[in-house]
Protein backbone atom coordinates (compact mmCIF):
# COMPACT_ATOMS: atom_id res chain seq x y z
CA UNK A 1 0.00 0.00 0.00
CA UNK A 2 2.85 2.34 0.82
CA UNK A 3 4.30 1.73 -2.66
CA UNK A 4 0.90 2.40 -4.26
CA UNK A 5 0.46 5.56 -2.20
CA UNK A 6 3.94 6.70 -3.21
CA UNK A 7 3.16 6.08 -6.88
CA UNK A 8 -0.04 8.12 -6.63
CA UNK A 9 1.90 10.98 -5.04
CA UNK A 10 4.49 10.81 -7.83
CA UNK A 11 1.74 10.93 -10.44
CA UNK A 12 0.10 13.90 -8.70
CA UNK A 13 3.41 15.79 -8.50
CA UNK A 14 4.08 15.11 -12.17
CA UNK A 15 0.54 16.11 -13.13
CA UNK A 16 0.79 19.33 -11.11
CA UNK A 17 4.12 20.09 -12.80
CA UNK A 18 2.58 19.60 -16.26
CA UNK A 19 -0.32 21.88 -15.34
CA UNK A 20 2.04 24.59 -14.08
CA UNK A 21 4.13 24.34 -17.23
CA UNK A 22 1.00 24.50 -19.40
CA UNK A 23 -0.35 27.49 -17.49
CA UNK A 24 2.99 29.26 -17.83
CA UNK A 25 2.92 28.73 -21.61
CA UNK A 26 -0.66 29.96 -21.77
CA UNK A 27 0.17 33.04 -19.71
CA UNK A 28 3.12 33.96 -21.95
CA UNK A 29 1.06 33.46 -25.10
CA UNK A 30 -1.86 35.45 -23.68
CA UNK A 31 0.43 38.31 -22.70
CA UNK A 32 1.93 38.37 -26.19
CA UNK A 33 -1.49 38.29 -27.81
CA UNK A 34 -2.75 41.04 -25.51
CA UNK A 35 0.12 43.28 -26.58
CA UNK A 36 -0.68 42.67 -30.26
CA UNK A 37 -4.36 43.49 -29.75
CA UNK A 38 -3.44 46.69 -27.92
CA UNK A 39 -1.14 47.76 -30.77
CA UNK A 40 -3.84 47.11 -33.36
CA UNK A 41 -6.49 49.02 -31.41
CA UNK A 42 -4.10 51.98 -31.18
CA UNK A 43 -3.49 51.72 -34.93
CA UNK A 44 -7.24 51.86 -35.57
CA UNK A 45 -7.44 55.13 -33.63
CA UNK A 46 -4.62 56.58 -35.75
CA UNK A 47 -6.43 55.55 -38.94
CA UNK A 48 -9.58 57.29 -37.76
CA UNK A 49 -7.66 60.55 -37.33
CA UNK A 50 -5.77 60.42 -40.65
CA UNK A 51 -8.41 61.36 -43.22
CA UNK A 52 -6.84 63.64 -45.85
CA UNK A 53 -4.62 62.73 -48.81
CA UNK A 54 -1.65 64.95 -49.68
CA UNK A 55 -2.38 67.46 -52.44
CA UNK A 56 0.71 67.30 -54.65
CA UNK A 57 -0.30 70.41 -56.56
CA UNK A 58 0.40 72.43 -53.41
CA UNK A 59 3.90 71.04 -52.77
CA UNK A 60 6.86 73.18 -53.76
CA UNK A 61 9.19 71.44 -54.17
CA UNK A 62 8.09 67.83 -54.44
CA UNK A 63 10.85 65.82 -52.75
CA UNK A 64 11.60 62.42 -54.29
CA UNK A 65 13.73 60.20 -52.08
CA UNK A 66 15.83 57.60 -53.90
CA UNK A 67 16.70 54.57 -51.79
CA UNK A 68 18.76 51.96 -53.64
CA UNK A 69 18.35 49.13 -51.15
CA UNK A 70 20.80 46.27 -51.65
CA UNK A 71 21.69 43.47 -54.07
CA UNK A 72 20.89 44.69 -57.57
CA UNK A 73 18.77 47.47 -56.06
CA UNK A 74 21.28 50.32 -56.39
CA UNK A 75 21.99 49.41 -60.03
CA UNK A 76 18.41 49.35 -61.29
CA UNK A 77 17.32 52.26 -59.09
CA UNK A 78 20.10 54.44 -60.49
CA UNK A 79 18.76 53.93 -64.01
CA UNK A 80 15.21 54.76 -62.93
CA UNK A 81 16.49 57.95 -61.32
CA UNK A 82 18.39 58.89 -64.50
CA UNK A 83 15.22 58.51 -66.57
CA UNK A 84 13.09 60.42 -64.08
CA UNK A 85 15.61 63.27 -63.92
CA UNK A 86 15.63 63.32 -67.73
CA UNK A 87 11.83 63.59 -67.90
CA UNK A 88 11.63 66.16 -65.09
CA UNK A 89 14.78 68.13 -65.95
CA UNK A 90 12.96 71.45 -66.42
CA UNK A 91 11.22 71.17 -63.05
CA UNK A 92 14.43 70.06 -61.35
CA UNK A 93 16.22 73.07 -62.82
CA UNK A 94 13.42 75.35 -61.62
CA UNK A 95 13.55 73.89 -58.10
CA UNK A 96 10.03 72.45 -58.30
CA UNK A 97 11.24 68.85 -57.98
CA UNK A 98 14.13 67.71 -55.79
CA UNK A 99 15.83 64.30 -55.70
CA UNK A 100 17.44 63.11 -52.46
CA UNK A 101 19.66 60.04 -52.16
CA UNK A 102 18.99 57.92 -49.07
CA UNK A 103 21.62 55.34 -48.14
CA UNK A 104 21.69 52.86 -45.30
CA UNK A 105 18.90 50.43 -46.14
CA UNK A 106 21.32 47.60 -46.88
CA UNK A 107 21.06 44.26 -45.11
CA UNK A 108 24.45 44.88 -43.47
CA UNK A 109 23.34 48.17 -41.93
CA UNK A 110 19.98 46.80 -40.87
CA UNK A 111 21.62 43.84 -39.15
CA UNK A 112 24.12 46.16 -37.47
CA UNK A 113 21.24 48.22 -36.04
CA UNK A 114 19.05 45.13 -35.53
CA UNK A 115 16.17 47.05 -37.11
CA UNK A 116 14.15 46.62 -40.28
CA UNK A 117 14.79 50.31 -40.99
CA UNK A 118 17.57 52.16 -39.11
CA UNK A 119 16.24 55.21 -37.24
CA UNK A 120 18.24 57.74 -39.27
CA UNK A 121 17.08 56.19 -42.54
CA UNK A 122 13.45 56.28 -41.43
CA UNK A 123 13.84 59.95 -40.53
CA UNK A 124 15.22 60.68 -44.00
CA UNK A 125 12.38 58.75 -45.64
CA UNK A 126 9.78 60.73 -43.70
CA UNK A 127 11.36 63.98 -44.92
CA UNK A 128 10.38 63.05 -48.51
CA UNK A 129 6.98 63.12 -50.21
CA UNK A 130 7.49 60.12 -52.48
CA UNK A 131 10.15 57.41 -52.46
CA UNK A 132 11.71 55.42 -55.29
CA UNK A 133 12.98 52.29 -53.55
CA UNK A 134 15.16 49.45 -54.80
CA UNK A 135 14.73 45.84 -53.62
CA UNK A 136 15.93 44.91 -50.14
CA UNK A 137 17.02 41.54 -48.75
CA UNK A 138 14.79 39.84 -46.19
CA UNK A 139 16.59 37.10 -44.23
CA UNK A 140 15.06 33.65 -44.20
CA UNK A 141 15.85 30.41 -42.40
CA UNK A 142 19.34 29.20 -43.32
CA UNK A 143 20.63 32.64 -44.32
CA UNK A 144 23.71 34.03 -42.57
CA UNK A 145 21.71 37.00 -41.31
CA UNK A 146 19.65 37.33 -38.10
CA UNK A 147 15.86 37.34 -38.39
CA UNK A 148 15.45 41.05 -39.15
CA UNK A 149 11.95 42.07 -40.22
CA UNK A 150 11.29 42.82 -43.89
CA UNK A 151 12.17 46.44 -44.68
CA UNK A 152 9.18 46.57 -47.03
CA UNK A 153 6.73 45.45 -44.37
CA UNK A 154 8.22 47.91 -41.87
CA UNK A 155 8.15 50.81 -44.33
CA UNK A 156 4.54 50.15 -45.25
CA UNK A 157 3.63 50.11 -41.57
CA UNK A 158 5.72 53.15 -40.52
CA UNK A 159 4.51 55.30 -43.43
CA UNK A 160 1.01 53.73 -43.44
CA UNK A 161 1.26 52.79 -47.12
CA UNK A 162 -1.99 50.89 -47.09
CA UNK A 163 -2.52 50.33 -50.82
CA UNK A 164 -0.24 48.30 -53.06
CA UNK A 165 -1.10 48.91 -56.73
CA UNK A 166 0.27 46.51 -59.34
CA UNK A 167 -0.81 46.93 -62.97
CA UNK A 168 -0.33 44.20 -65.59
CA UNK A 169 -0.99 44.91 -69.26
CA UNK A 170 -0.64 42.62 -72.30
CA UNK A 171 -2.86 44.14 -75.04
CA UNK A 172 -2.52 41.30 -77.54
CA UNK A 173 -3.88 38.87 -74.93
CA UNK A 174 -6.69 41.14 -73.78
CA UNK A 175 -5.06 41.61 -70.38
CA UNK A 176 -5.48 45.00 -68.72
CA UNK A 177 -5.49 44.39 -64.97
CA UNK A 178 -4.76 46.41 -61.88
CA UNK A 179 -4.52 44.85 -58.43
CA UNK A 180 -5.34 46.76 -55.23
CA UNK A 181 -3.60 44.75 -52.54
CA UNK A 182 -4.19 45.74 -48.92
CA UNK A 183 -0.72 46.49 -47.64
CA UNK A 184 -0.77 46.94 -43.87
CA UNK A 185 -2.93 44.14 -42.52
CA UNK A 186 -3.52 40.46 -43.24
CA UNK A 187 -0.77 37.94 -42.52
CA UNK A 188 2.20 40.19 -43.29
CA UNK A 189 1.71 42.99 -40.81
CA UNK A 190 2.31 40.61 -37.87
CA UNK A 191 4.54 38.21 -39.76
CA UNK A 192 7.45 38.70 -37.35
CA UNK A 193 5.27 38.81 -34.22
CA UNK A 194 4.12 35.21 -34.05
CA UNK A 195 4.68 33.21 -30.90
CA UNK A 196 6.54 29.95 -30.33
CA UNK A 197 4.35 28.54 -27.56
CA UNK A 198 6.87 25.72 -27.09
CA UNK A 199 9.05 23.51 -29.28
CA UNK A 200 5.96 21.80 -30.68
CA UNK A 201 3.57 24.70 -31.31
CA UNK A 202 3.97 27.96 -33.21
CA UNK A 203 1.17 30.45 -33.89
CA UNK A 204 1.05 33.39 -36.31
CA UNK A 205 -1.63 36.06 -36.57
CA UNK A 206 -3.64 37.74 -39.31
CA UNK A 207 -5.52 41.03 -38.90
CA UNK A 208 -8.48 42.65 -40.63
CA UNK A 209 -9.92 45.99 -39.50
CA UNK A 210 -12.96 47.87 -40.73
CA UNK A 211 -10.94 51.01 -41.42
CA UNK A 212 -8.16 49.17 -43.26
CA UNK A 213 -10.57 47.24 -45.47
CA UNK A 214 -12.85 50.15 -46.25
CA UNK A 215 -10.05 52.44 -47.40
CA UNK A 216 -8.49 49.90 -49.80
CA UNK A 217 -11.93 48.97 -51.16
CA UNK A 218 -12.88 52.60 -51.71
CA UNK A 219 -9.60 53.29 -53.49
CA UNK A 220 -10.23 50.36 -55.85
CA UNK A 221 -13.80 51.41 -56.65
CA UNK A 222 -12.81 55.06 -57.05
CA UNK A 223 -10.12 54.03 -59.51
CA UNK A 224 -12.60 51.92 -61.44
CA UNK A 225 -15.15 54.74 -61.56
CA UNK A 226 -12.62 57.37 -62.69
CA UNK A 227 -11.01 55.16 -65.34
CA UNK A 228 -14.11 53.69 -66.96
CA UNK A 229 -13.66 50.20 -65.52
CA UNK A 230 -16.91 48.29 -65.11
CA UNK A 231 -15.87 45.39 -62.87
CA UNK A 232 -14.22 44.97 -59.46
CA UNK A 233 -13.31 41.44 -58.35
CA UNK A 234 -12.88 40.73 -54.63
CA UNK A 235 -10.49 37.86 -53.90
CA UNK A 236 -10.42 36.06 -50.52
CA UNK A 237 -10.60 32.61 -48.95
CA UNK A 238 -13.67 33.55 -46.92
CA UNK A 239 -15.13 30.05 -47.09
CA UNK A 240 -12.28 28.80 -44.85
CA UNK A 241 -10.73 31.87 -43.20
CA UNK A 242 -14.17 32.94 -42.08
CA UNK A 243 -13.49 35.70 -39.57
CA UNK A 244 -10.85 37.93 -41.16
CA UNK A 245 -11.39 37.09 -44.83
CA UNK A 246 -15.13 37.04 -44.22
CA UNK A 247 -14.97 40.57 -42.81
CA UNK A 248 -12.85 41.74 -45.76
CA UNK A 249 -15.35 40.31 -48.26
CA UNK A 250 -18.40 41.73 -46.49
CA UNK A 251 -16.97 45.26 -46.17
CA UNK A 252 -15.75 45.35 -49.79
CA UNK A 253 -19.22 44.36 -50.97
CA UNK A 254 -20.75 47.12 -48.85
CA UNK A 255 -18.45 49.70 -50.49
CA UNK A 256 -19.32 48.23 -53.88
CA UNK A 257 -23.01 48.98 -53.30
CA UNK A 258 -22.12 52.69 -53.43
CA UNK A 259 -21.04 52.22 -57.07
CA UNK A 260 -24.07 50.67 -58.83
CA UNK A 261 -22.56 51.28 -62.26
CA UNK A 262 -19.74 48.84 -61.42
CA UNK A 263 -20.26 45.08 -61.34
CA UNK A 264 -18.88 43.42 -58.22
CA UNK A 265 -17.96 39.75 -58.15
CA UNK A 266 -16.01 37.70 -55.62
CA UNK A 267 -13.65 34.78 -56.01
CA UNK A 268 -11.66 32.45 -53.80
CA UNK A 269 -7.93 32.84 -54.23
CA UNK A 270 -7.35 29.25 -55.37
CA UNK A 271 -9.85 29.38 -58.25
CA UNK A 272 -8.74 32.90 -59.18
CA UNK A 273 -5.17 31.68 -59.74
CA UNK A 274 -6.64 29.15 -62.16
CA UNK A 275 -8.92 31.62 -63.95
CA UNK A 276 -6.03 33.99 -64.67
CA UNK A 277 -4.59 31.35 -67.01
CA UNK A 278 -7.97 30.69 -68.63
CA UNK A 279 -7.53 32.46 -71.98
CA UNK A 280 -11.26 33.04 -72.38
CA UNK A 281 -12.23 34.03 -68.85
CA UNK A 282 -9.27 36.24 -67.92
CA UNK A 283 -10.32 38.89 -70.43
CA UNK A 284 -13.32 39.62 -68.20
CA UNK A 285 -11.22 40.81 -65.27
CA UNK A 286 -10.21 44.41 -64.74
CA UNK A 287 -9.78 45.68 -61.16
CA UNK A 288 -8.99 43.39 -58.24
CA UNK A 289 -9.07 44.10 -54.50
CA UNK A 290 -7.63 41.56 -52.09
CA UNK A 291 -5.83 41.03 -48.77
CA UNK A 292 -2.08 41.24 -48.39
CA UNK A 293 -0.85 37.64 -48.74
CA UNK A 294 -3.10 36.71 -51.67
CA UNK A 295 -2.19 39.93 -53.44
CA UNK A 296 1.52 39.20 -53.15
CA UNK A 297 1.15 35.71 -54.63
CA UNK A 298 -1.30 36.39 -57.42
CA UNK A 299 0.43 39.51 -58.74
CA UNK A 300 3.61 37.50 -59.26
CA UNK A 301 1.58 35.05 -61.32
CA UNK A 302 -0.04 37.89 -63.25
CA UNK A 303 3.35 39.50 -63.97
CA UNK A 304 4.45 36.36 -65.80
CA UNK A 305 2.03 37.14 -68.62
CA UNK A 306 3.78 40.47 -69.09
CA UNK A 307 7.25 38.93 -69.17
CA UNK A 308 8.00 38.09 -65.53
CA UNK A 309 8.39 39.92 -62.24
CA UNK A 310 11.35 41.81 -63.69
CA UNK A 311 8.94 43.74 -65.93
CA UNK A 312 6.44 44.81 -63.27
CA UNK A 313 6.51 47.76 -60.92
CA UNK A 314 4.30 48.63 -58.00
CA UNK A 315 3.04 51.62 -56.06
CA UNK A 316 2.59 51.72 -52.29
CA UNK A 317 0.14 54.50 -51.53
CA UNK A 318 -0.76 56.15 -48.25
CA UNK A 319 -2.48 59.41 -47.41
CA UNK A 320 0.74 61.23 -46.52
CA UNK A 321 3.52 59.23 -48.24
CA UNK A 322 3.97 57.03 -51.30
CA UNK A 323 6.69 54.55 -52.25
CA UNK A 324 7.38 53.01 -55.67
CA UNK A 325 9.38 49.83 -56.24
CA UNK A 326 9.97 46.70 -58.26
CA UNK A 327 7.95 43.63 -57.28
CA UNK A 328 10.98 41.31 -57.36
CA UNK A 329 13.74 40.75 -54.82
CA UNK A 330 17.35 41.89 -54.50
CA UNK A 331 18.86 38.97 -56.51
CA UNK A 332 21.97 38.49 -54.34
CA UNK A 333 23.15 35.66 -56.61
CA UNK A 334 23.59 38.11 -59.49
CA UNK A 335 25.85 40.21 -57.26
CA UNK A 336 27.78 37.16 -56.05
CA UNK A 337 28.39 36.16 -59.67
CA UNK A 338 29.39 39.71 -60.69
CA UNK A 339 26.44 40.16 -63.05
CA UNK A 340 24.67 43.10 -61.39
CA UNK A 341 25.47 45.44 -64.29
CA UNK A 342 23.23 43.23 -66.46
CA UNK A 343 20.20 43.53 -64.15
CA UNK A 344 16.92 44.44 -65.83
CA UNK A 345 15.74 47.96 -64.86
CA UNK A 346 12.27 47.57 -66.40
CA UNK A 347 10.56 46.87 -63.08
CA UNK A 348 11.88 50.12 -61.60
CA UNK A 349 11.05 52.00 -64.78
CA UNK A 350 7.47 50.71 -64.65
CA UNK A 351 7.34 51.83 -61.02
CA UNK A 352 8.56 55.24 -62.20
CA UNK A 353 5.50 55.51 -64.47
CA UNK A 354 3.32 55.04 -61.41
CA UNK A 355 5.36 57.62 -59.49
CA UNK A 356 4.89 60.22 -62.21
CA UNK A 357 1.16 59.53 -62.35
CA UNK A 358 0.87 59.84 -58.59
CA UNK A 359 2.49 63.30 -58.45
CA UNK A 360 0.34 64.54 -61.31
CA UNK A 361 2.91 64.43 -64.13
CA UNK A 362 0.60 62.59 -66.48
CA UNK A 363 2.28 63.71 -69.71
CA UNK A 364 5.71 62.50 -68.59
CA UNK A 365 4.19 59.26 -67.31
CA UNK A 366 2.54 58.64 -70.67
CA UNK A 367 5.78 59.27 -72.57
CA UNK A 368 7.69 56.86 -70.34
CA UNK A 369 5.02 54.19 -70.59
CA UNK A 370 4.92 54.46 -74.38
CA UNK A 371 8.71 54.28 -74.53
CA UNK A 372 8.77 51.16 -72.34
CA UNK A 373 6.09 49.46 -74.44
CA UNK A 374 8.12 50.19 -77.56
CA UNK A 375 11.44 49.08 -76.06
CA UNK A 376 10.15 45.99 -74.29
CA UNK A 377 7.47 44.63 -76.61
CA UNK A 378 7.64 46.24 -80.05
CA UNK A 379 11.13 47.20 -81.27
CA UNK A 380 13.28 45.16 -78.87
CA UNK A 381 16.48 46.69 -80.27
CA UNK A 382 18.13 45.93 -76.94
CA UNK A 383 17.21 43.00 -74.72
CA UNK A 384 18.30 42.51 -71.12
CA UNK A 385 19.01 38.86 -70.32
CA UNK A 386 20.69 39.22 -66.94
CA UNK A 387 23.99 38.10 -68.45
CA UNK A 388 26.59 39.34 -70.91
CA UNK A 389 24.45 37.85 -73.70
CA UNK A 390 22.27 40.95 -73.44
CA UNK A 391 22.40 44.68 -72.79
CA UNK A 392 23.63 46.21 -69.56
CA UNK A 393 21.26 48.05 -67.27
CA UNK A 394 22.81 51.38 -68.28
CA UNK A 395 22.58 50.61 -72.01
CA UNK A 396 18.89 49.86 -71.63
CA UNK A 397 18.39 53.11 -69.71
CA UNK A 398 20.03 54.99 -72.60
CA UNK A 399 17.75 53.15 -75.05
CA UNK A 400 14.64 54.22 -73.12
CA UNK A 401 15.73 57.88 -73.02
CA UNK A 402 16.47 57.90 -76.77
CA UNK A 403 13.01 56.47 -77.35
CA UNK A 404 11.41 59.13 -75.16
CA UNK A 405 13.08 61.80 -77.27
CA UNK A 406 11.71 60.19 -80.43
CA UNK A 407 8.20 60.15 -78.97
CA UNK A 408 8.56 63.89 -78.18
Amino acid sequence: MRELHGTQQDIKIKTDGVKRTLQSKLDRAAQHFSQIIRQQLERIERMKQDTEFVDYTKLDPIIIGVCGGDGIGPVITAQAQRVLEFLLRDEVAAGKVEFRTIDGLTIERRVECNKAIPDDVLEELKACHVILKGPTTTPRAGDPWPNVESANVAMRRELDLFANLRPVKVPEQGIDWIFFRENTEGAYTLGSQGVDVDEELAVDFTVTTSQGTQRIARLAYEYAAKNGKNRVSIVTKANVVKTTDGKFLRLCKEIGQEYPQITTDDWYIDIMTAKLIDTKRRRDFSVFVLPNLYGDIITDEAAEFQGGVGTAGSANIGKRYAMFEAIHGSAPRMVQEGRQQYADPCSMLRASVLLLQHIGRQQQAQRLEQALDRCMFQEKKLVVTGRDTGATCEQFGDYVMRTIEQIG
